[in-house]
């Protein structure tokens, strides 16, 4: 048997809301039943992982624990979509060999989004 990766969590104030950002950002549908507790993104769609949103009272105040790591040839355009749709710049970097972009998410959560 072998352990394998079925969904990235993510905790939210509103699941739905969330999805709704994370969903056009990624070209992924909202899964059905989608509500301010619950929701997924993909999962229909087939894609693996899922991400999965989640409604959580008290969210951990600071940087999230875990993010996404998102790349592409045309990075730059990818940028400026998240930003149009909601989310924040929050740096540039050029380290390690590599070149990427941290933003937060409608909801403060972290991502990056570099060269493929």
């Amino acid at each position: 048997m072998t352990l394998s990766l079925a969904h990235i969590t993510v905790d939210s104030a509103d699941a739905a809301a969330l999805a709704g950002f994370w969903s056009e950002l990624l070209d992924l549908p909202v899964d059905e039943g989608a509500s301010a507790q619950f929701a997924t993104v993909g999962k229909a769609a087939g894609a693996a992982p899922a991400l999965m949103f989640i409604q959580v009272p008290d969210k951990n105040p600071g940087k999230n624990v875990i993010h996404l790591d998102l790349h592409a040839e045309d990075w730059h355009q990818y940028i400026e979509r998240a930003v149009s749709l909601g989310a924040k710049r929050i740096g540039d970097f050029d380290e390690y060999g590599a070149q990427w972009t941290t933003l937060a998410d409608p909801e403060g959560n972290l991502f990056d989004i570099g060269a493929a």
